[in-house]
């Protein structure tokens, strides 16, 4: 089976390629691997206005969506650029809220989420990506009972929590969270893509559900991922096919070698397989479709970092070359949101055999 992008979805694609292309995104990455986030959020609002986070949203929350097809459209787009921020998190936040029972908190988030007014992350884990510049923070708490707990630790325009607030978490009165007064977001913790910043997840907040709805946020977080990987592995691709045409050794430029052209043969090979994969999750949107679509996804542009990093040699090492900056974002994103092991076994269970 073939996944053809249409008319439409071509166009959308070309038309964030070249906002992006003129964005100079490398620069801006350096700049949020920093802390400086005025051109992030720039380019932030730039990604907002083309439309991408409005297809997380649902129409009855300002959005456009949920469309995951053109999720992972745009998300290619996203990775090839290697635009920085919490975009994986901000979708499945807007997934999140817009599958709660309760409407109140969609109501009050969604339409700033779409807009890009808004910036959100989410975790269920001891870190959070990005908190320092998300006004909205999600965790999913609980050993037993599952919670969902926001903090909105700015006050930005629609939302604060009403007085009459569902319930509270443990923190709450103490200034973080709810209280509404600043909360820092602390010291980010090592990571391996320095512009995915780590923070330690914040106690306290506003509890918005019990027993939340995961399963649709975590189809739409490996989908995302799935298509932002591929979209770092064709950049790496990409940029390892122009420098071998330009480096030569013995005369001849590196690119001509045969064991270069396996190389880059094979990483081409794993690309083109992920890609229709990852399209086919965004149609079916299974639970095992999707996993393969991000293992395969992943993996691929894992390979092609690998071989990016071979290929250029010791100057694919520094982190002042712009290399550098897919090169980490592919090995990040290879465990976000399900490792390659977690991913296989959603797979096999589904019981399907290929």
């Amino acid at each position: 089976m073939r996944f053809l992008l249409d008319p439409e979805q071509r166009e959308f694609a070309a038309s964030l390629h070249s906002m992006l292309t003129a964005a100079d995104t490398p620069s801006v990455v350096r700049d949020w691997s920093r802390g400086d986030h005025d051109s992030g959020r720039a380019l932030w609002g730039r990604v907002a206005e083309a439309g991408v986070f409005a297809l997380a949203v649902p129409e009855a929350y300002e959005g456009l969506g949920p469309r995951p097809a053109e999720l992972a459209v745009a998300f290619v787009e996203l990775g090839r650029h290697a635009v920085p921020g919490p975009l994986v998190e901000t979708v499945t936040a807007a997934t999140l809220l817009a599958a709660l029972d309760d409407t109140g908190p969609a109501k009050r988030l969604l339409p700033a989420l779409a807009s890009g007014e808004s910036v959100a992350t989410v975790t269920t884990g001891p870190y959070a990506l990005d908190a320092d510049v998300a006004d909205v923070r999600l965790a999913i708490s609980g050993a037993g009972e599952r919670g969902l707990v926001a903090q909105f630790p700015a006050p930005l325009k629609g939302l604060r929590p009403p007085s009459g607030r569902r319930g509270s978490a443990p923190g709450e009165g103490t200034g973080r969270g709810g209280g509404g007064e600043k909360d820092p977001a602390g010291t980010p913790h090592p990571s391996l893509d320095p512009a995915r910043r780590l923070f330690p997840t914040p106690h306290g907040g506003e509890l918005l559900a019990t027993d939340p709805p995961l399963a649709p946020a975590l189809l739409i977080a490996r989908l995302t991922t799935a298509a932002q990987a591929l979209g770092v592995g064709l950049a790496l691709l990409d940029k390892t096919v122009s420098y071998v045409g330009q480096r030569t050794q013995f005369g001849a430029p590196i690119g001509s070698f045969q064991a270069v052209k396996h190389q880059l043969a094979d990483v081409k090979v794993a690309l083109e397989f992920a890609r229709p994969l990852v399209f086919g999750a965004a149609l079916t949107m299974t639970r095992e479709d999707v996993a393969a679509a991000k293992v395969t996804a992943c993996e691929a542009a894992y390979r092609a970092a690998r071989t990016a990093l071979q290929l250029h040699g010791a100057v694919g090492y520094t982190a002042e070359y712009d290399l550098s900056l897919w090169l980490t974002k592919a090995r990040a994103l290879r465990t976000a949101w399900g490792s390659p092991d977690e991913c296989r076994a959603t797979v096999l269970s589904g019981g399907r055999r290929w």
